[in-house]
């Protein structure tokens, strides 16, 4: 190894630890924002929840609130498009890709939390314990399906990690085989139904909370359809098979669908 190739090695051993590191920093932004969705949604813990009182009029915290869920809904469907990753990864390296678009996430999350409106209204409140404790349970199992979702189908990959570890070991990217494990057999979008599950589990439902829950609701419906799109470009056939046999969100919907 000659002196004038040390320099080189060095700074592309320096390159991909910096690549490690943010993959990690982006990864911990994403922590942070998923716990405190969590209470956010929830109304547990964090100082400013979805149901805090409110400050402004109802048409402005509606507008406000609505602009915000845009903001997150854009980013998150337009920079996860092939499109833009061929023309954003002209300027950010492709092991970073992910960890940037995670990290863009997070604080599109991070920004709605602190600038978010709450607006007041009750929709239905629930005071009977037992179905209060029925509520909740089913609010935890929806944040804890998301979770167990994202670790059926590689989560390392999905939050960036597997792209920046792969780089640091000097090793080539490759796509995760397409795979059905655990509830994936029974619906193509599990995590989805985690986040159904957590969304709309509340025993008292204000106006805010609706507000969210419906536009959520219908944001994770359109990107369904243009996740599908990219799915079944990536996999091809194996996607296409896949989709016709597993319903997307309700489980057995499809068998009773060929029995009738």
């Amino acid at each position: 190894m000659s002196v004038q190739t040390l320099p080189s090695m060095q700074r592309n051993k320096i390159a991909r630890l910096a690549a490690f590191f943010y993959g990690l920093v982006c990864y911990a932004i994403f922590l942070f924002a998923f716990l405190y969705a969590f209470g956010f949604v929830g109304n547990f813990v964090v100082p400013h929840s979805i149901d805090s009182a409110p400050a402004i009029s109802w048409a402005n915290a509606l507008l406000v609130d609505a602009a915000l869920l845009g903001i997150f809904g854009i980013q998150h469907s337009v920079m996860a498009r092939k499109g833009f990753k061929n023309w954003w990864t002209q300027f950010v390296p492709k092991p970073i890709e992910r960890s940037t678009y995670v990290l863009f996430s997070s604080l599109c999350l991070i920004a709605l939390f602190h600038f978010w409106q709450p607006i007041g209204g009750v929709i239905w409140n629930i005071t009977n314990p037992m179905s209060v404790l029925i509520i909740y349970a089913l609010f935890a199992s929806g944040w804890l399906l998301v979770l167990v979702s994202t670790f059926l189908i590689n989560h390392f990959d999905l939050f960036g990690l597997r792209q920046v570890w792969l780089y640091l070991q000097r090793q080539e990217y490759t796509h995760l085989a397409f795979a059905t494990p655990g509830l994936y057999k029974y619906v193509r979008h599990p995590l989805y139904v985690g986040w159904f599950l957590g969304f709309w589990s509340t025993p008292t439902m204000t106006v805010t909370h609706l507000v969210f829950a419906l536009i959520t609701t219908a944001y994770i419906l359109v990107a369904i359809q243009f996740e599908e799109r990219d799915l079944v470009n990536i996999h091809g056939q194996a996607y296409a098979d896949y989709r016709r046999r597993v319903p997307m969100l309700v489980p057995f919907t499809h068998r009773r669908q060929r029995e009738q």
